[in-house]
């Protein structure tokens, strides 16, 4: 089935003239794009339950913190071994037909892990293995959803879209977990398994209902040699898509290590237990939600906001760090959360709306490879200073690299874009500007 109608099609003259139409949700009036959210939202509730689920379980069977760890770590490490290839394979297939593959091989992963559990045979290498192919699928599907996002709504949309992506994921992050604690002690872990399986029926369905000839006209890359070096050529000259990709690389691999700091917080320093916790996780989550809506309202994204964010971002998480009383930490993680994802988002938007449809798949490989396939990487480190140095001062040197990370990529993107920076404090005027270095003569 096609992605498209034809080398010669257009989008639907509805489609058009919806994505010009504005408002937070403007990209669900577009039939195509609100079957995948739909979808999305239903698979990524079940994508929760089976997270905390999966956990459980490995902690159940062995009794180790370790060994939860090791699962998450299978569960990311082919992100960061192979991410680049899934691009390559993004942009060589149509991505409606690619998705198709891979959101039923995810939900296979699902259904298998449940008979497992509710047959009562399943061993911690099960779960093991299973976390790896969910990684290894999650290497292809990945770009191919992030590039796909384009061809529903087209460039005018693009940031609105990606902002309800992450408003749809942030959701079914406040759903997903306490499904799972009712289905864990009420039923057992199998049926959330086999629930989180069975909803990848959604994303599927609506894909099958999709309209072929309201979507954006596909860019597939015909098979080729160098294919994956042309990728990192493409970015490596690109100053505005290495710079936001560095700097979400920081982000990701110091910055977000929040299982680390608040499962330490919530036990060690505010002595509050598994209860406290998962308080922490909801405000973090409601702060992320609210971030993401914001970020759907706005009409564009520039690189002046995704420095902003991330300088804040860094910020904010050394004053948390430091908190003495438990409400201020608590209060401190609502806008953690909102500004982290606005960083994300704008990141992300950022990269997609400035690579080329037939680079796109590959860019954005690379992005979540280093966004994610940082997880295996920062983690183990983060994890150490909190032993070694206690968890402040993990959380506050985290917080740190991603304020001088967001500073450096500023002062270079000033650098090759000929800008200097200035600072206007007075009300109602940007606070931050890009200001072109001719621009700033003339005024002095």
């Amino acid at each position: 089935m096609s992605t498209g109608s034809g080398a010669d099609s257009a989008p639907a003259p509805t489609s058009t003239h919806e994505s010009k139409r504005g408002g937070t949700f403007s990209s669900l009036r577009i039939r195509n794009y609100r079957l995948f959210a739909t979808g999305a939202v239903i698979s990524n509730t079940g994508t929760w339950m089976s997270r905390i689920t999966q956990d459980w379980l490995v902690l159940s069977l062995t009794g180790s913190a370790a060994a939860v760890g090791i699962t998450t770590a299978l569960q990311f490490l082919p992100m960061l071994l192979f991410g680049l290839y899934g691009g390559v394979i993004a942009d060589r297939m149509p991505k409606r037909k690619l998705l198709l593959i891979s959101q039923a091989a995810l939900g296979l992963c699902g259904i298998v892990l449940a008979v497992l559990t509710l047959s009562g045979v399943v061993q911690v290498w099960h779960v093991y293995l299973i976390a790896f192919l969910l990684g290894m699928v999650t290497v292809v599907d990945n770009p191919a959803r992030q590039s796909f996002v384009s061809e529903m709504v087209g460039p005018d949309q693009l940031r609105n879209a990606v902002s309800l992506n992450s408003a749809n994921f942030q959701s079914a992050r406040l759903i997903g977990p306490a499904v799972a604690g009712v289905l864990i002690t009420t039923v057992g872990s199998g049926w959330a398994f086999m629930l989180n399986g069975l909803s990848f029926a959604a994303p599927l369905v609506g894909l099958l209902m999709m309209r072929p000839h309201e979507l954006h006209e596909p860019t597939v890359v015909p098979r080729a040699k160098g294919q994956l070096r042309e990728g990192l050529r493409y970015v490596s000259g690109r100053p505005e898509l290495i710079w936001p990709i560095v700097l979400i690389g920081f982000v990701g691999t110091f910055g977000f290590n929040f299982p680390i700091w608040l499962t330490a917080f919530a036990d060690e320093i505010f002595h509050g237990g598994a209860g406290m916790y998962s308080f922490f996780n909801i405000l973090m989550a409601a702060g992320s939600l609210v971030g993401a809506l914001l970020a759907a309202r706005r009409g564009s994204s520039r690189l002046r906001m995704l420095v902003a964010a991330g300088t804040a971002f860094g910020l904010l998480e050394i004053v948390a760090s430091l908190s003495p009383y438990v409400w201020l930490f608590a209060l401190l993680l609502v806008p953690i959360g909102m500004i982290g994802l606005t960083t994300n988002i704008s990141a992300n938007t950022s990269v997609q709306m400035a690579s080329d449809p037939e680079m796109r798949g590959r860019v954005m490989s690379l992005y979540m490879m280093v966004f994610a396939g940082g997880t295996p990487v920062g983690a183990p480190i983060v994890g150490w200073i909190s032993d070694a140095y206690g968890v402040r001062t993990a959380m506050a040197a985290g917080g740190a690299i991603s304020l001088l990370a967001a500073i450096g990529v500023g002062l270079m993107l000033t650098r090759v874009g000929g800008f200097r920076i200035r600072v206007d404090l007075r009300p109602g005027r940007p606070h931050l500007r890009f200001v072109p270095r001719e621009k700033l003569a003339a005024a002095a």
